[in-house]
């Protein structure tokens, strides 16, 4: 990767130097995600059948529906190894743990003398689950997205990936108590959530991370107005960004790049260090380690629009960061939290040497699903408060009117709303009868 130096850059050679993977903004991007997402509103499982065959050369027209059967989601799971299956128990354990302990705690309060306020909440209905499929079937991200959904108590769960869809990824569904999984992918798969087909029924939310089209397409749901849909957030194309030290193993840090980098071409990886013969070891260690990858074409061109950035400091270090907002932070440095202490935008953080970000993907018991190109400045990582919808309430008795009556009449006269001071006036006089 190219080395840069921090402090000799100008302002807007550091803007540049953390700009998102080139291949991101294609101009004719929105135009034709747009086109996807009105030919599936407007002809259905029709548009889906001639999606899946132009993008995924898979004959949907021999079907009789893009739903799986039950007696397919059960020949796929006999499919699956013993050693996958218990590897997929050991993840759902770690994330049914710590995704069960994020359980919402209603809260009840006195504001003043007779006037009572509530925040309740309750599942959202209806979710779409997205889980990214193709070259990288994302087994994961099922679990990440389905047991979260089964715990905030979401009564219709419903899974898209791209066909063929991966035995395992069929069988982690149904582990994850996913009953209606649909074979479509991409822009498409996001539509038919949004505005429902003959087959596949409309969500309130949709998750899930994909490349390019696929953010874009929950984006334009998002703000159509032919239907009334919410998404998680931004979750598109994978990056990392790696602050070490002088003391980090450079052999570490190039498997780290590389996890992410081999997720696909317009994947993205940043090393942060203030120690340039560490750069230069990375530098090695990744030449070496590409050459072993199966993928290493896919991550070879990810590393072109990466690179390493030369700081003074941990401290300059911890504000490169903030200023990029990854979606995944590795801190490996001789006192890590002593960096975490600094660091303000983050989607996931993975601190020492011994936490791969493979970990926080897989089994740890966190979850994958992560705002990126910055958003992580704003948005927070998916969690079950995702999966539910809160809301207030609140309960006058008739001392409490009278105690706060006057200051909502003075309110609403002083903003021009008579109708607003009436209905307290109004109230406040037949107490006086």
């Amino acid at each position: 990767m190219d080395i840069l130096t921090w402090a000799a850059l100008s302002a807007d050679e550091q803007k540049a130097a953390l700009q998102r993977s080139p291949l991101i903004g294609d101009s004719g991007l929105e135009q034709s995600v747009r086109a996807i997402v009105d030919a599936v509103a407007s002809r259905g499982d029709a548009a889906l059948k001639e999606f899946n065959q132009k993008f995924d050369g898979f004959n949907s027209a021999n079907i009789d529906s893009l739903r799986l059967s039950e007696s397919e989601i059960s020949a796929a799971s006999a499919r699956v190894s013993p050693e996958l299956k218990a590897a997929i128990a050991q993840a759902m354990a770690n994330i049914d743990v710590f995704h069960s302990a994020q359980q919402f705690r209603p809260i009840e309060i006195e504001t003043q003398a007779g006037v009572r306020c509530e925040l309740r909440s309750e599942p959202i209905e209806k979710v779409g689950l997205y889980i990214p499929g193709g070259s990288a079937p994302l087994i994961s991200t099922v679990m990440m997205l389905a047991l979260p959904a089964k715990i905030a108590g979401c009564e219709k769960r419903v899974l898209v990936s791209p066909p063929p869809i991966n035995d395992a990824i069929v069988y982690a569904a149904n582990a994850c108590g996913i009953t209606e999984i649909y074979q479509v992918g991409g822009a498409q798969a996001i539509a038919a959530l949004a505005f429902g087909t003959e087959t596949i029924p409309s969500v309130d939310k949709i998750f899930g991370p994909g490349n390019r089209y696929v953010t874009e397409a929950k984006r334009l749901v998002s703000q159509d107005g032919r239907c009334t849909v919410s998404i998680d957030m931004p979750a598109g194309p994978s990056e990392v960004l790696v602050i070490a030290d002088s003391d980090a193993n450079a052999q570490f840090i190039a498997a780290d790049l590389l996890s992410q980098a081999e997720h696909g071409p317009d994947s993205q990886v940043i090393l942060v260090t203030d120690s340039e013969p560490l750069a230069q070891a990375v530098n090695q260690a990744l030449e070496s380690q590409l050459a072993a990858l199966p993928r290493q074409e896919i991550a070879a061109t990810a590393l072109k629009g990466s690179r390493t950035i030369l700081v003074k400091d941990m401290q300059e270090a911890a504000l490169v960061s903030n200023r990029y907002g990854p979606e995944h932070l590795i801190i490996q440095t001789r006192f890590p939290r002593d960096v975490l202490n600094h660091i303000r935008a983050a989607g996931s953080v993975f601190l020492g040497a011994y936490t791969p970000e493979s970990v926080g993907d897989y089994a740890s018991g966190t979850n994958h699903v992560l705002p990126t190109y910055g958003y992580s400045r704003a948005v927070s990582s998916l969690s079950l408060a995702d999966f539910s919808r809160r809301f207030t309430v609140q309960e006058l008795s008739a001392k409490g009117l009278l105690g706060l009556g006057q200051a909502v009449m003075t309110l609403a006269s002083n903003e021009l709303l008579d109708a607003h001071k009436n209905a307290v006036a109004i109230r406040l006089a037949s107490l006086k009868d």
